[in-house]
């Protein structure tokens, strides 16, 4: 069973005595996630027996509540647990404490249980500021129209701030989240997306539009010039509809693998307390194929 995150940092276990740890993803609709596999492929890679189960709500007939979900997976010695979409914000009341990032961002998609605790962290926010400096390093940032303002949107905002952008416009369904988003990042809520993207020199797709089980874009592509970089942090399909309109604008584009795999780098460490190889997780992830 894992101790401590990030206490002793190590790049191997025990190549005699193989350390147990199990972990798991607690979301809804997450059968298609690629996360177990790189989680999986890494601790096999560093000896360890690595167990990462999928707990899908929407496959449990009369699912408990988050916090029956969450007690069950601490009771049963989980070293930790991925959280996704809807639970982000809600595990929150559940959680000791929070890291600074999850404090920062008011959402967790990782918890780990230590000394009787339990610490929420963000991971998607240093997962998507790694993927833009890497995917998109000399991109203009002055300025960038979000869309979306729930759980992943606020991680994105906050990266977003963190590597250079001045003037960040939001926009969600919902004007009170991209008030209250807007509040906490000191950006603005926008709702003429008109005249935002005419403003912008990126754009960031953070809601769910686009997933092979929400087809469709958050934005009218018309409103995309070739002179925008265009961000999706959705992953499957890696081409969705925003990203493909705007590639046939010209436009320079960063899907979400990359968010994807730095996010579970990140969790793969606090979980295990070793350090991972990055490119190793990238090739499980990129070894999957568009209907796996």
């Amino acid at each position: 069973m894992a101790s401590g995150p990030l206490q002793e940092r190590t790049s191997k276990a025990p190549a005699d005595h193989p350390r147990a740890v199990r972990v798991g993803l607690v979301g809804r609709g997450i059968q298609l996630s690629r996360t177990p596999a790189m989680h999986i492929a890494e601790g096999t890679a560093l000896g360890l027996d690595y167990r990462y189960d999928l707990i899908d709500t929407d496959t449990i007939a009369e699912a408990p509540a988050l916090s029956d979900l969450i007690a069950q997976a601490e009771a049963q010695g989980f070293a930790g647990l991925n959280v996704t979409f809807p639970y982000k914000r809600d595990v929150i009341a559940l959680l000791d404490e929070l890291s600074p990032a999850a404090q920062k961002v008011g959402a967790v998609n990782t918890v780990v249980f230590a000394n009787g605790r339990r610490r929420g962290h963000n991971t998607d926010f240093w997962g998507f500021a790694e993927s833009l400096r890497r995917g998109l390093p000399d991109a203009a940032r002055d300025s960038v129209l979000l869309l979306g303002a729930g759980g992943a949107g606020g991680a994105v905002a906050h990266a977003l701030r963190d590597v250079g952008v001045k003037n960040l416009a939001i926009f969600d369904r919902s004007g009170g989240a991209a008030q209250a988003l807007a509040a906490a990042v000191g950006g603005r809520a926008i709702t003429d997306l008109e005249a935002a993207t005419r403003d912008a020199d990126g754009i960031v797709n953070t809601t769910p539009m686009g997933m092979a089980k929400l087809p469709g874009m958050a934005i009218d592509p018309n409103l995309i010039d070739a002179r925008h970089w265009v961000a999706d942090i959705v992953y499957f399909p890696r081409e969705t509809a925003l990203l493909a309109a705007a590639r046939a604008k010209g436009c320079r584009v960063l899907d979400g693998s990359g968010m994807a795999v730095f996010q579970a780098v990140r969790a793969f460490e606090l979980f295990s307390g070793l350090v991972p190889d990055e490119n190793r997780m990238r090739a499980t992830f990129e070894a999957f194929t568009e209907t796996t």
